[in-house]
């Protein structure tokens, strides 16, 4: 049955959490691979009640994974000692798999033909192989198969890292070929909304190019700069800022998760880079002649850098999706101490300001740091105000 994509949805994310009585997803859900994102959906669904099985290649992982409340370990697969006492797993309405994008194909088509009745979906970040791959294997089980892709994460892997809240107001990618049935492409539709995300549908290049854009290069890049770090001088090192640090934050990932990805998707990677590899060619031969443009700075590959810059932040979405929002900035000097952060937070919800953003620079050789609140333009004169009357220091004034 041939299914028409539907088209670019997103829902309000909300803090509710999802309850058997009223989430649209069906149990009993088995998720494959209790790492980072599959032990966050399973602490999503088991909190309020749906039934949750867990299969992992590691035995460590599917016990940690269950002592932190993310379901329960598939009785088939543990040793018949721990098993006998168990009843055995219910046929599964739903099949999450969630393991490294290398050994996702194998997985789904297992799933498939072990749970007839199940609809199966993916997780992995790259999806034009894994698809190609499910559909060669078998087309007809493939109606079946779903891929989506969960626009969330951390710098740290592993179900010790999960959180129930991992995909709230984070967006999830809906990626359904063209053979997979209607009924399969709302359970993954279903699945995200429960989970406190906004849906989004894409066709499969369109994503595996999107994914390359947004997240694959910008990893690269934040681990090439990183790179650079590894034999500098710490004189310059002490001299690090918080800008060094933010476009840095990412190259703390796991490499081997990312030599997968990258591999799976080495194509759109590569046109990205391509792109980038002319921009930096441009900028590479256009410094010299900057030198002449000292006082003339709208002109020269400089100015056409931060330009471009300036334009491609302003294009990125703000909170929840939203069209990017300007805000004004509160920056306050805050003490290195339990409870000054908490309090300030504390002092600015008494003020009935809400933070939009926050940053948090520690002083070099001090104990002490600038915190950076990010607050409607409006906001920013009575909040500074609120704040001195409260006895802070407030770096604006």
């Amino acid at each position: 049955m041939e299914h028409t994509h539907p088209t670019v949805h997103s829902t309000s994310p909300s803090l509710t959490h999802p309850n058997p009585a009223t989430a649209a997803t069906r149990g009993p859900v088995l998720v494959i691979g209790v790492g980072l994102i599959g032990g966050s959906i399973g602490l999503a669904l088991t909190r309020e009640g749906l039934p949750v099985y867990l299969r992992d290649a590691s035995p460590t992982a599917v016990a940690l994974a269950t002592s932190l409340g993310a379901g329960k370990a598939d009785p088939g697969k543990l040793p018949l000692s721990e098993a006998a006492s168990l009843a055995p797993m219910p046929p599964p309405n739903l099949v999450v798999v969630a393991a490294p994008p290398d050994v996702t194909a194998p997985l789904v088509i297992a799933a498939l033909h072990e749970f007839p009745q199940a609809c199966v979906l993916d997780v992995a970040s790259v999806k034009s192989p894994i698809i190609a791959e499910v559909l060669r294997e078998d087309l007809q089980a493939a109606q079946r198969y779903c891929s989506v892709h969960p626009m969330a994460g951390k710098e740290a892997n592993g179900v010790a890292a999960a959180s129930a809240e991992l995909f709230v107001g984070k967006p999830w990618v809906v990626v359904a070929h063209s053979s997979t049935r209607a009924e399969t492409v709302v359970a993954a539709r279903n699945l995200g909304t429960d989970l406190g995300a906004f849906l989004v549908s894409m066709e499969v290049e369109e994503h595996d190019r999107a994914v390359a854009l947004v997240s694959h290069v910008p990893q690269l890049v934040s681990s090439l700069l990183a790179g650079l770090l590894a034999q500098a001088p710490l004189s310059a090192l002490e001299l690090a800022g918080g800008g060094l640090r933010d476009t840095t934050r990412i190259a703390a990932s796991d490499p081997r998760l990312w030599n997968v990805i990258l591999a799976g998707n080495a194509q759109a990677v590569r046109e990205v880079l391509q792109d980038f590899r002319a921009q930096l060619d441009r900028l590479l031969s256009g410094l010299d002649l900057d030198r002449e443009c000292w006082f003339n700075p709208a002109v020269g590959a400089i100015n056409q850098v931060m330009t471009a810059g300036n334009e491609g932040v302003a294009r990125i979405p703000g909170k929840h999706g939203d069209a990017a929002s300007k805000y004004g900035t509160v920056s306050v000097l805050i003490p290195d101490e339990p409870g000054f952060l908490g309090r300030l937070f504390a002092e600015i919800g008494d003020a009935g300001i809400n933070i939009e953003d926050f940053r948090l620079e520690h002083s070099l050789g001090q104990a002490q740091g600038l915190a950076t609140i990010y607050v409607v333009p409006a906001s920013v004169e009575p909040l500074c105000e609120h704040l001195q009357r409260r006895g802070w220091s407030v770096a604006n004034l």
